[in-house]
């Protein structure tokens, strides 16, 4: 249950901005226990689902990247089922029963100098829906500096979906997509926010916000963040190729809803 009411302004935010911010939601406990799934995750041997994009592309550092940790760790499915998550994601997003879409780990080691690219993350996904968003909770201090992520206030409202981006810069994307803008370019025409963060707050985003990430530059500081994937009411199930490799997909038609032994309900109002 919530330490406190998600209210109407920080509704209002991920509404209008496609971004909120909630400070000091998960407690200390729930942290160390995720930084312990954390190690128990980069330790264990990799999957087909397992990525090491600093390596893959031939960069110094370590990042880790890895999805549906909850099918394979005790403590990310204890997390998916049982903590505050889930509730959030609904009331942040006004739904009436959330599912998980998936969980990941996204880790930069201190001195990883590559970036997360601009890009939004539905297109990369089977899922079409206004109830769509990403939970992303810091387990360390987070900074611009250490990689902090960088959002495109109000993006979600263009109207579009955007190619995906490797982040890997081996895997390809079919699905016919407009490319993303050279947001680097354009940065005077857009309104960026970037938020620094303490273990326990957590950030909501929508799932067409277009952000990134710069690497983790600091010599001293991990940053280690734990994202679940999060859809509502609205959310459809919309197979097309070149998604982000996932486990077997289950058989739904296509815009049916995603309710499935893969995607299962895990809150309700």
């Amino acid at each position: 249950m919530l330490t406190r009411p998600i209210t109407d302004s920080e509704i209002r935010s991920y509404q209008e901005d496609g971004i909120v911010c909630l400070r000091g939601l998960f407690d200390p406990k729930a942290v160390e226990t995720m930084r312990n799934a954390a190690e128990e995750c980069m330790a264990a041997d990799p999957t087909d689902l397992t990525m090491e994009i600093a390596r893959m592309q031939e960069q110094e550092g370590r990042f880790f990247f890895d999805t549906f940790l909850w099918l394979r760790n005790q403590k990310c499915h204890d997390f998916v089922h049982h903590s505050i998550a889930a509730e959030i994601a609904g009331r942040v997003m006004g739904a009436s029963k959330v599912n998980i879409f998936f969980d990941q780990w996204l880790i930069k080691e201190p001195g990883t100098q590559i970036e997360t690219p601009w890009h939004h993350d539905m297109p990369y996904w089977p899922v079409l829906g206004d109830h769509v968003c990403t939970l992303w909770l810091a387990l360390d201090p987070v900074t611009a500096e250490s990689g902090a992520v960088e959002y495109i206030k109000g993006s979600h409202r263009w109207g579009q979906r955007l190619k995906p981006q490797s982040f890997s810069g081996q895997t390809k994307f079919d699905e016919d997509l407009p490319q993303v803008p050279d947001i680097e370019a354009e940065r005077d025409r857009h309104e960026m926010i970037q938020h620094t963060l303490e273990p326990g707050d957590c950030t909501v985003h929508h799932g067409l916000l277009v952000h990134h990430a710069p690497g983790n530059s600091a010599t001293d500081r991990r940053r280690r963040a734990y994202v679940t994937r999060w859809t509502g009411d609205d959310a459809k199930f919309h197979p097309h190729d070149g998604v982000q490799h996932m486990p077997p997909l289950p058989d739904i038609r296509a815009g049916g809803p995603l309710d499935s032994d893969l995607w299962p309900v895990i809150w309700r109002v």
